[in-house]
């Protein structure tokens, strides 16, 4: 599948998430239990997510990925437990977008690994996936993640 790849400057953005380690083996799992935590916490707060959920890898270690799991919000909000309020930072991103089940997004890492080496930047190791649309309500084949690399 050929992918679309480009290079843009993104404002911050306020988050409230969770930051966690674990094997990518148990990632569905894990993403689960933070979504519900802080969609529950958000509901009692009387707030909503202003965006899609995200996740952000900071190393791609397969056995002990250190990651952090949220939603955008409007305004910063209070810590709770594990969950933090953070931000996704201002700079320059490269970023394209995989349709398809998010077991096949390899390929769409491959190609904006590529794209970015082509283009003469340089990925400062961390990267984010946004959710586009909910896996209960869309079929796998059309799940569309959003890949982005922050730049130095």
């Amino acid at each position: 599948m050929p992918y679309e790849c480009q290079a843009i400057e993104r404002p911050s953005q306020l988050t409230l998430s969770i930051r966690t380690t674990g094997s990518m083996e148990a990632l569905p799992q894990v993403l689960g239990s933070a979504y519900g935590a802080l969609a529950q916490y958000l509901n009692e707060l009387g707030e909503e997510h202003v965006g899609p959920p995200f996740v952000a890898y900071y190393n791609m270690d397969m056995q002990n990925a250190d990651i952090e799991i949220g939603f955008p919000v409007s305004r910063r909000l209070p810590d709770h437990g594990q969950i933090r309020a953070s931000e996704i930072p201002a700079g320059k991103v490269a970023l394209c977008v995989h349709t398809g089940p998010y077991g096949d997004i390899v390929p769409a890492y491959d190609a904006l690994a590529h794209w970015t080496e082509e283009h003469g930047y340089e990925p400062t190791g961390v990267a984010y996936e946004m959710y586009l649309n909910d896996p209960a309500e869309t079929p796998a084949e059309q799940l569309q993640t959003q890949i982005v690399f922050a730049l130095k």
